[in-house]
């Protein structure tokens, strides 16, 4: 089983521990939850399929079962804290944190990268465009780029970037994506996304007058739909992504960096 310091979702650390422990014993759900005196025999079990939660004092009495450092426990704690919150600045902040204490560890947490890497246009464009770049200067890669960067936001935006997996750098000073995309958990990378989407929006609305029509696609559609035609047409929508990026992957001679938004959002009120 990895170090606490590694995970991001309480839930997870909670089923991993009870499967180690259960591997070498008869140790059961009914046990454990008897042990950080909950009640119900399959309390913690709810917690894990996301059915309930745990409460910051819930999660002290689990912890102590679990027999976790001051440390480890300040990291969990931390991780029921952000779940908990409903605020998204307190979410955002929280979760910064739990990166700084995972970092002390040596742990990445995936989803406090993304917060920082979706917090503007520059950290994916220039994800993309540095490895089309090989040994450019920061000032030369800021040029290509349409919106206004300086060669020092572009050198800190790319030390990020291999700071925190999201680039490779060799000896010549080449970069190279180390996944072909980038990912976290289902819960936090939508909510790390909104503030890049609204950005992109921005971005797109620009477009319309900077670039010519051989330069830009835009398309658009105004439809009635009700929930179930909805679901179908988002679910389109996503597998039209997916098609994309497949595309997208494969190219070989790769000169340029693009944004493709695919929309679909409400215009009235339901009647």
């Amino acid at each position: 089983m990895k170090l606490i310091f590694g995970y991001s979702d309480y839930r997870d650390f909670i089923r991993d521990y009870f499967e180690e422990r259960k591997k070498h014993s008869t140790f059961s759900w009914r046990e454990f939850n008897k042990l950080a005196g909950f009640a119900s025999p399959n309390y913690l079990k709810l917690v894990c399929d996301g059915k309930s939660k745990l409460s910051k004092k819930r999660a002290g009495f689990v912890a102590a079962v679990m027999n976790l450092s001051a440390s480890e426990q300040d990291f969990f704690e931390l991780m029921v804290a952000i779940d908990n919150t409903t605020n998204e600045a307190d979410r955002k902040a929280l979760t910064l944190e739990l990166r700084k204490m995972a970092r002390k560890s040596k742990a990445r947490i995936i989803d406090a990268d993304a917060y920082v890497f979706y917090e503007s246009w520059k950290y994916p464009v220039l994800r993309e465009l540095a490895p089309l770049m090989p040994g450019a200067s920061s000032k030369k890669i800021a040029d290509v780029c349409h919106e206004k960067i300086c060669a020092e936001d572009v050198e800190n935006t790319l030390q990020f970037l291999v700071n925190s997996g999201f680039l490779e750098k060799d000896e010549k000073g080449r970069y190279t994506q180390t996944d072909a995309n980038v990912t976290g958990s289902k819960e936090s990378l939508p909510r790390a996304m909104r503030e890049m989407q609204r950005q992109m929006a921005a971005l797109a609305e620009k477009a319309i007058g900077k670039f010519s029509k051989d330069e830009r696609h835009f398309l658009g559609i105004t439809c009635g739909c009700d929930e179930e035609t909805y679901k179908k047409v988002t679910a389109e929508l996503e597998d039209c992504r997916d098609r994309i990026t497949a595309i997208t992957s494969a190219a070989k001679n790769i000169n340029q960096v693009f944004r493709i938004n695919l929309q679909m959002f409400p215009l009235t009120k339901k009647v």
